[in-house]
């Protein structure tokens, strides 16, 4: 064989190894940047579920405060109606 031919032989399979490696690095690459992505996408909307979880207690806390006070009204008024009749 000639030298051409030894030197093919050798380059073009090293080549291709080297070739497959980068590509098995280049996808790892682009793997790890997806998984930071969607675990920055899971934290942002954990967050937002936080406050809005935050809000909900606030707002339930308030109705429950007005809903005290309609009673309180409402057992005055029934105590007043009683009076009179």
């Amino acid at each position: 064989m000639t030298e051409n031919a030894y030197f093919a032989a050798f380059f073009f399979p090293a080549a291709a190894a080297v070739v497959i490696f980068f590509w098995k690095y280049l996808s790892a690459v682009m793997q790890a940047k997806v998984r930071l992505a969607q675990d920055e996408a899971y934290r942002d909307m954990a967050a937002k579920a936080v406050a809005a979880q935050a809000e909900t207690a606030q707002a339930l806390a308030s109705v429950s405060a007005a809903l005290a006070d309609i009673q309180s009204r409402v057992a005055s008024l029934e105590k007043i109606l009683k009076e009179v009749e």
